[in-house]
């Protein structure tokens, strides 16, 4: 399969859904947020290596010690993105991107647009985020 999408191309509710087009832009719309996700990720890994404890003010070190926490937590956070977009991925090969893992409904293009590796509807993901509260106050 071997698509050109128009530089303006924008998915729309009047196409069927989830067409070759429709896919395709999605894909490419994962592929460049996986690429600028490896770009950040390279960068953080970078300032990892410079960073060390040459900071002579405990204060300094700490605020060092502090930077290194969060860009770790990004870096992770990322990498979670990362597994999440190819299994998007996967499921653009497989025809199943697009609807959601529960209903089988559409996702709609609104919700993939905001968020591409959606894998339930609106409705779906907030039955399971009541179920979440639930559980967790018991």
């Amino acid at each position: 399969m071997n698509v050109t999408l128009p530089p303006d191309y924008r998915p729309s509710e009047k196409e069927p859904f989830m067409n070759e087009r429709m896919r395709e832009y999605f894909r490419q719309k994962l592929l460049r947020w996986r690429h600028e996700l490896l770009e950040e990720s390279n960068e953080t890994l970078m300032h990892l290596q410079e960073g060390g404890m040459q900071e002579p003010d405990i204060a300094d070190r700490a605020s060092a010690e502090t930077d290194r926490a969060l860009e770790l937590r990004t870096r992770d956070r990322a990498r979670k993105l990362i597994s999440k977009i190819d299994a998007a991925m996967k499921r653009i090969d497989d025809g199943s991107y697009g609807y959601c893992e529960e209903s089988g409904e559409p996702i709609g293009i609104r919700r993939l647009e905001a968020r591409p590796i959606a894998t339930l509807t609106i409705e779906a993901q907030e039955r399971h985020e009541r179920m979440e509260r639930t559980h967790r106050e018991d």
